[in-house]
């Protein structure tokens, strides 16, 4: 019997995990189980997905190191810009490919939960 995390089906039902928690989603939960709530989706789910507005910020954004390709998926913020590349804390910005020509590079740290972004400006 595979067990899927309350992150998990938050994940892959594009709600918060608070969300989940709010309308008491389980911890864990079977994959037959999450099934059914795709298949029979509560009232809460229903029009939370009617609310959604196309072109809108995503729930969950998929995060993906340049350097060594670790993922994560992770609540986008407000403050995030559109990075150029991202990687994990631990490797060093050399490591990345250098900006182009005329190109200046900043730096954001605090995207996920171990990665910095990086913008390449003009």
């Amino acid at each position: 019997m595979v067990m899927i995390t309350r992150r998990d089906a938050a994940q892959r039902l594009d709600i918060p995990l608070e969300m989940a928690q709010r309308h008491n989603l389980p911890a864990r939960m079977t994959e037959t189980e999450f099934a059914e709530l795709e298949k029979s989706p509560p009232a809460w789910l229903v029009q939370s997905r009617a609310n959604r507005k196309a072109g809108t910020r995503p729930t969950w954004v998929h995060l993906t190191c340049d350097v060594c390709g670790f993922t994560e998926n992770a609540r986008p913020k407000k403050w995030w810009p559109q990075f150029t590349y991202l990687t994990c804390s631990d490797h060093g910005i050399w490591e990345l490919p250098q900006p182009g020509e005329g190109l200046y590079r900043e730096e954001y740290d605090g995207v996920g939960s171990r990665f910095v972004g990086v913008v390449d400006r003009a």
